[in-house]
This record gives structure tokens, sequence and C-alpha cells, in this order.
């Protein structure tokens, strides 16, 4: 029997200390860091997607940040492509592959039997609903999934337009709800995984959230976005970033900057919420709570947790 290979998953919630840990037991482990996130994909898009900085980096090597410019594309399937090379790359080098973020159907999408039906498209349709919801709204299109699939409804935000469009066009050409497709994916790891989840009290991870959105402030994030703003990049899969549909609204003369970092900040804790609920419901995740580390600023406790975890299910040892 071919042996899977070793893969460590580090998830949780935006703001919870993903990018501390990660880097701490990548050096004890050494490791390799492959971005788990879909919008740090994107060339420039640094402070809003609170992409890590090399100086952060601290010699770890990263991979699958900036790889693609704000106005492509970038596809569920594309990625899984992509990481699943990336993990077999590292692993011939002999170090271990760390994929860290927070996006859940992306990293399902890698460690699962999990199937794309690339040749269920009409682009007519996709092009009907693409335009309705620019004249309508997104809620539009949203109610029109909740009338057939409210499962996948219940699942997927108004703001992510394009895979509520996705779900509407895989019902549209098969009549099966994609909620049910996705079901029938099998569910047995392609790899010797051990998936981490970080969590940490809700009212001390919104504290940290709210701080983190004034700290890019602080740094540029509107200049940032004002940049990709002025630039008419626009109506693409990376400006539904939270940080860039919110800003753009003041740019737009919607709302006031008052409104738009409230909103920001809003939106930033809800999903947090629905990245925790994703988690807990469709991955099998060892939980490590990070809410005494954070107020102390001392991983020390959980680092030494996970790495003990880490020796015992993926049988390896640790270079300190």
């Amino acid at each position: 029997m071919t042996l899977k290979e070793k893969v460590v998953v580090l998830i949780g919630p935006t703001a919870v200390g993903k990018t501390n840990l990660s880097i701490e037991l990548a050096k004890k482990f050494d490791g390799e860091i492959i971005s788990g996130d879909s919008m740090q994909i994107y060339k420039g898009m640094d402070i809003a997607t609170a992409k890590i900085s090399k100086e952060e980096m601290q010699g770890v090597p990263h991979h699958l940040i900036d790889i693609v410019e704000p106005d492509e594309s970038f596809s569920v399937a594309q990625f899984q492509e992509l990481v699943r090379k990336k993990i077999t790359e590292i692993t011939s080098r002999g170090k271990l592959p760390f994929i860290v973020g927070g996006t859940g159907l992306y990293i399902q999408a890698v460690l699962y039997d999990y199937h794309f039906q690339e040749t269920t498209t009409d682009t007519v349709f996709r092009m009907k609903l693409e335009e309705m919801a620019q004249t309508e709204g997104s809620l539009t299109i949203h109610d029109m999934l909740k009338e057939v699939d409210p499962e996948a409804a219940d699942a997927i935000h108004h703001h992510n337009v394009r895979r509520v469009i996705r779900a509407l066009e895989v019902f549209h050409v098969t009549g099966r709800k994609m909620s049910d497709i996705q079901k029938e994916q099998k569910q047995e790891s392609l790899y010797d995984a051990a998936i981490i989840g970080l969590t940490m009290e809700r009212s001390v991870l919104y504290e940290r959230i709210n701080k983190r959105v004034e700290q890019m402030l602080a740094i540029g994030l509107l200049e940032e976005v004002q940049h990709f703003y002025e630039k008419g990049i626009r109506d693409c899969q990376s400006i539904q970033a939270i940080g860039y549909k919110e800003i753009y609204k003041y740019f737009d003369g919607l709302q006031s900057l008052d409104e738009s970092i409230e909103e920001l900040k809003q939106n930033s804790r809800r999903y947090a919420k629905r990245q925790l609920t994703w988690f807990r419901n469709k991955m099998n995740v060892q939980w490590f709570d990070m809410t005494d580390s954070v107020k102390i600023h001392d991983i020390t406790k959980n680092l030494q947790e996970i790495s003990c975890y880490l020796e015992g299910m993926l049988k390896i040892k640790s270079n300190t």
C-alpha cells in the first residue's frame, strides 16, 4: 500500500493567531507553509488580507501568496491542483507541508477526493445571473438559491456572488442540488493529515478583529484600496474580499468612511463566525483554545500542546 504524504493543516477564524503559531511550528518541525487563504493569492492585496510580511516569515518558505493578478479569476479546482503539487514538492525535499488559512472549502477540496464538475456550465445562464446580481443585488439571486437548494444557500453568504451563481448553474444544468453533490464526495483524506483548529472566546476574538481593522487603517488600508479603485478594478472576484467591498462603498459615495469602517468590522466578525461553523461541521478537527495565550502574549503552552499532538498523530519528531 502506498504511504500517504504527511500534511499539517492549521485552521481557524480570522485574527485567532494562526500566523505566529504556524511560523513556530514550521521551524520546530522543519516545515514549509502553503497559504490556505483564498484572497492572499492576489498580488498587491496585502493589508486587507493580513498577508504575512517577509520579516514575519522568519526564513520559513511560503507558497501560493501573490500568484494571481487582482483582475484575474481563480477557482477552487485551480487551488486544489496547485496545493497538491506543492505538497508533493515539499515532501520530496524532506520537509513537512503546512497548510495554513481560513478558507474552509479550499482546504477541504485539497484534503479529500473532491471532484469538480467543470463540464456542467451554461455560459448564457451564468451571464444572465451576473447581470441580475448587478442590477437587482446579490440578495435577489441568493433568494433564488434558497428556493432550489436551501442548504447551499445557508452555507454560502450572499456576498459571495460567484459561488451563489455556481450553485444555481449546477442546479440549472444537472437538476441536482449542489449540496447533494457535495455530500457524495468521499470524506476519506488523501493525506496522512493532522488538522489543528485554533479557537478563542468569542468576546476576545471579536475584540482582536476590531483592533486588527484599526491597525489595517493605521498602516494604509485606505491607500491600498484606493490604488485598485483608481485603476478601475471592480466587479471581479478579488474585490469581494472583506476590506475592499466596504471601502469601495465609501469611494463610491454610498456611505461615510465611519460607516464603511463599522461595516468592515461587522463583516469580519460575521466571517469569523461562519469560518468556525464550517470547520466544525465539515472537517475532523482537533481544537486548541488560544484565549489564555493571547491574554498573556505567550503562545508557549499552545505550542507545546500542539507539538505533542503532532508527534503522536503523524509519528514525527520535532527538531527542538
